[in-house]
């Protein structure tokens, strides 16, 4: 190894001596250099070197150059200066060295991690960037190693196309790309713009030579100043004689014939690629997307009888997707800013062919998914009208597309498309609009339908009866009370504790501050938990209603009510934890009761769960603090004992 490196490190000599002779490194600087390089080199020179090994040598290499270059620029600048004439001075060996040494530890890398792409590419770029002549063999190497990599045959397409001017090549590589990967969109569709933009150059080249006149291209600038011309054409009359119009005019007709042949040839070939990437890709959505808006940025022979073909293929295909409908829908408006139709008329009679568009979608695919993907069009329709969707005092057309959407609605209701996500999203619509009593009424209907278990569909129904009696005042009388808690009995007697858990918190706080409904709300909740049991980990019904009443009625109140629980067959472990942290607290305060409550939470604990190392590793830190040595030892031993086979990670008393 060393031997290799030292003979490396000497070619290395020639390249050194030049810089030092031209004044661009000190020999000091030379020596750290060739420090570092051998650095680098031992290396790589591992049995298994590292990619970042070879990346460090890379970036060090390519900062080393970027400032040998600099300095060459200041000492010319230097020269100049000093009155000395510029003299163009041929390039010795230390401006070629650089750019070999990392063309070929880039090699060694690329050789060592063959399956790298993104090495390959910086290899690439490092090539391209310095114009190097290894470009060639560095793309015939990342072909054959990753030929089912459709990036790699684009890339030396590009290559050939824009650098080389060789067209012939980026054709063929092209075609062998779509036989290497015949299901890559990017293929399909980059192959298109490349010869697109070949013809599109060969009429520029016409142009030029004033052969022909036009691009390919479709500009909207000089299609309406034409319509202007034509509509007006009494203004641009010509005072000479008639021979010369109609020589203009057989001229005009030359050319529109020479454009109808580069028209036709980019028609042609755009048909019979997109027949092609169809055939090898039936099922991709977004390609026919992609022919089509390049159509429609081109001139073309027969443009609107080929985007009618791509649309009719299109319904064909994917008319069960809602996602297609969508598109199309939108279409029309995208279709709307292409054509300039600005003024608000034009495009509310837009949006109405994009409503017809959803209707006739919600008839072929009634689903939950196309209900969804309609309702959000007309939300955005209002957004781009008012601004924003909240502010809803209203244009007559913002108003319309408000009861569209509450017709959708309706209609996903009667086919059974309503989700609850749809069901939730149509009663915040509602109370968005201000109309609480509907709200109401669609949340109570919804309620009590297939969504019957739906959490959130009555998270949102207690919301609204809630806004609904406190709209006018910020108390609610004790009748309102009533129809709320009855509410939510209704409810919770229903779902599970964990199921509930928000509905839970939401009744808490509600009734925090009424007393006699409070009560009642604790009573449901000990018959939950005797129902469900109590929870061993994350959300805790009774933990909950301790943490309120501790909060509201202070440690007795607490006391009384976490006892009640714990009577119950099955509190839960979440419950003790609580509740022993809740004491502990209390006792490292130099509360005696407290400690005493402590050690009793713990041993009934301990007698469900005496399993469970935690809880004796708390026990026993609790009587190592406040208790005594005798009473934390016995905790330790009743472990050991307990815990048998578990105990072995515990070697004495301190260590528990």
């Amino acid at each position: 190894m060393a031997d290799v490196v030292q003979y490396r490190l000497e070619r290395m000599v020639d390249e050194l001596d030049d810089l030092e002779s031209r004044g661009i490194f000190t020999r000091r600087e030379i020596a750290e250099i060739v420090k570092q390089r051998r650095k680098f080199e031992y290396r790589l020179k591992r049995p298994s070197p590292l990619k970042q090994d070879f990346i460090a040598y890379i970036d060090y290499e390519t900062q080393l150059d970027a400032l040998r270059r600099l300095r060459k620029k200041a000492a010319t600048r230097e020269l100049l200066r000093q009155g000395k004439k510029k003299t163009k001075t041929r390039k010795s060996v230390s401006d070629f060295a650089p750019v070999s040494r990392i063309m070929e530890i880039y090699r060694l890398a690329v050789m060592r991690y063959k399956g790298d792409v993104e090495l390959w590419f910086r290899y690439l770029e490092f090539c391209r960037q310095r114009k190097n002549g290894r470009m060639k063999k560095v793309l015939a190497q990342v072909i054959r190693f990753h030929p089912k990599l459709p990036g790699v045959w684009i890339y030396a397409a590009a290559w050939e196309f824009d650098h080389n001017l060789n067209v012939a090549a980026a054709r063929a590589l092209m075609q062998s790309g779509l036989r290497m990967c015949p299901n890559s969109e990017d293929l399909w569709v980059e192959y298109l713009r490349m010869e697109l933009t070949y013809l599109n150059k060969l009429k520029a080249r016409k142009v030029a030579l004033g052969e022909d006149k036009g691009t390919l291209v479709r500009d909207k600038k000089d299609a309406d100043e034409k319509q202007w011309k034509e509509e007006n054409k009494d203004l641009f009359m010509s005072l000479d004689d008639e021979d010369k119009e109609n020589n203009d005019h057989v001229s005009d007709e030359e050319s529109e014939k020479k454009l109808d042949l580069f028209s036709e040839h980019a028609s042609g070939l755009l048909k019979t690629v997109y027949s092609g990437a169809i055939q090898a890709l039936p099922s991709s959505f977004s390609l026919r997307k992609q022919f089509l808006e390049i159509l429609e940025s081109i001139e073309v022979a027969d443009s609107e009888e080929l985007r009618s073909e791509i649309l009719r293929d299109m319904k064909r295909d994917f008319s069960a997707d809602p996602e297609y409908w969508d598109w199309l829908a939108r279409l029309e408006m995208s279709d709307a800013s292409i054509t300039g139709e600005k003024n608000e008329d034009a495009m509310h009679s837009r949006l109405q062919m994009a409503v017809q568009v959803y209707e006739e979608a919600i008839e072929a695919v009634p689903s939950a998914t196309m209900f969804k993907l309609y309702i959000n069009f007309l939300l955005d329709a209002i957004a781009s009208e008012r601004g924003e969707v909240e502010a809803f005092s209203l244009s007559d057309h913002a108003s319309s597309y408000i009861s569209d959407i509450l017709k959708v609605y309706e209609k996903a209701e009667t086919t059974g498309c309503l989700t609850e996500e749809l069901a939730c999203q149509c009663i915040s619509f509602y109370t968005q609009l201000g109309r609480l009593e509907e709200a109401k009424k669609v949340a109570e209907n919804l309620c009590s339908g297939k969504l019957l278990d739906s959490v959130q569909l009555w998270l949102l129904r207690v919301s609204v009866e809630i806004r609904c009696i406190t709209k006018d005042s910020l108390s609610s009388s004790k009748a309102d009370a009533l129809s709320i808690f009855e509410l939510f009995r209704t409810v919770l007697t229903k779902m599970s504790i964990s199921e509930a858990e928000s509905l839970w918190i939401m009744a808490l706080k509600f009734f925090a501050n009424q007393k006699k409904s409070f009560e009642k709300l604790i009573e449901l909740s000990l018959k939950a938990v005797a129902k469900y049991g109590g929870s061993e980990n994350g959300f805790s019904l009774s933990s909950a209603v301790v943490n309120f009443i501790l909060q509201k009625d202070g440690l007795k109140h607490a006391r009384e009510v976490y006892k009640r629980f714990l009577a119950l067959p099955h509190p839960g472990l979440a419950l003790y934890k609580n509740c022993i942290e809740l004491e502990s607290n209390l006792a490292s305060l130099g509360n005696e009761d407290s400690l005493v409550n402590t050690r009793k939470l713990y041993e009934a604990a301990l007698a469900t769960y005496d399993q469970d190392t935690s809880l004796w590793k708390d026990y026993h830190s609790v009587e190592t603090k406040l208790g005594t040595s005798e009473t934390a030892a016995a905790i330790y031993w009743r472990a050991r004992k307990s815990l048998k086979d578990s105990a072995v990670d515990f070697t004495s008393p301190d260590q528990l």
